[in-house]
């Protein structure tokens, strides 16, 4: 099948529908392509590129869909944060977190009539260091083995030996929060929340992208072992792990510093190393979600 795209458009002929399909999506199929294709015909219809330029193609408002992996998800939400786009989100991934917590249909047929049919609404991200995130921010081990998961998941062996050598070498530290919470202790890892479960569908919170501020979890992530039972409570038990989630904090701005340094992930991605400032940000961008 050819991709129609349109990148000669004048201003005053820009798209009002875009669909971005990612053929390389890990349950696209080129029957799935051709439903996507036919739904969304009026459309202008481009495959998946880092390097598009999606305010050249769309018109200010223009509803905008996405079908692809997680990845793919991430790249166009952070690409519209500060837009005022329809969002419509095809989840076609491995994991689906984002789209999970936001009780968005994991099937296509369902996806599709969410979009057709629903309603965009704003939608709180989350900002670490200026980096935006869907699902998580992280410092500390719980970090590393995120991290070191979409390393194995994506086959980059070199980069998966070298998270595991973060993983290995993770020691505690010892932090300091100011903003909406305040207070100090030691910690394996801090990890803020946007969505009920991060990673390889790790359970970490009861948090969704609807409410208006993100979870600190201080417990999750606190040994290896902990980090094990929440891999087993995807994998095996398809809930959270017994016991609860450990001391969960609300909060919209937070700043952290620790002792020493440590490596702070925004979603799977190493951002740099602490102090942090991260905060819960409601999106100009509107997702569409089901009536």
């Amino acid at each position: 099948m050819t991709t129609s795209t349109h990148p000669a458009r004048s201003s005053a002929k820009r798209a009002t529908s875009l669909l971005i399909l990612s053929s390389k999506a890990g349950s696209m199929t080129p029957q799935i392509e051709a439903k996507l294709r036919k739904a969304f015909a009026s459309s202008v219809i481009v495959e998946f590129d880092p390097k598009l330029d999606l305010e050249k193609l769309v018109s200010p408002t223009a509803t905008v869909i996405v079908a692809g992996g997680d990845g793919t998800i991430g790249w166009v939400v952070r690409k519209l944060a500060d837009t005022k786009h329809p969002l419509g989100i095809l989840s076609m991934g491995t994991f689906n977190n984002f789209a999970k917590s936001l009780n968005l249909p994991t099937n296509v047929d369902g996806a599709i009539r969410v979009i057709q049919k629903g309603r965009p609404r704003p939608i709180t991200l989350g900002r670490v260091n200026g980096r935006i995130f869907l699902e998580a921010a992280a410092i500390g081990l719980f970090g590393e083995t995120i991290a070191a998961g979409e390393s194995a998941k994506d086959r980059a062996f070199g980069e998966f030996a070298e998270d595991m050598k973060h993983i290995a070498e993770a020691k505690p530290f010892t932090y300091e929060l100011t903003g909406d919470i305040e207070g100090e202790g030691s910690a394996m890892s801090l990890v803020f929340t946007n969505t009920t479960s991060i990673g390889s569908q790790m359970p970490v919170s009861d948090k969704t992208p609807t409410e208006p501020y993100l979870e600190l979890s201080v417990h999750a992530g606190a040994t290896r072992t902990d980090i094990v039972l929440r891999v087993l409570a995807r994998a095996v038990l398809s809930k959270h792990k017994e016991g609860g989630l450990g001391q969960v904090f609300k909060f919209r701005k937070l700043v952290v510093t620790t002792k020493p340094k440590v490596r702070i992930y925004a979603d799977n991605e190493q951002v740099g190393r602490t102090p942090a400032s991260i905060t819960a940000e409601l999106s100009a961008v509107q997702v569409i979600v089901s009536r």
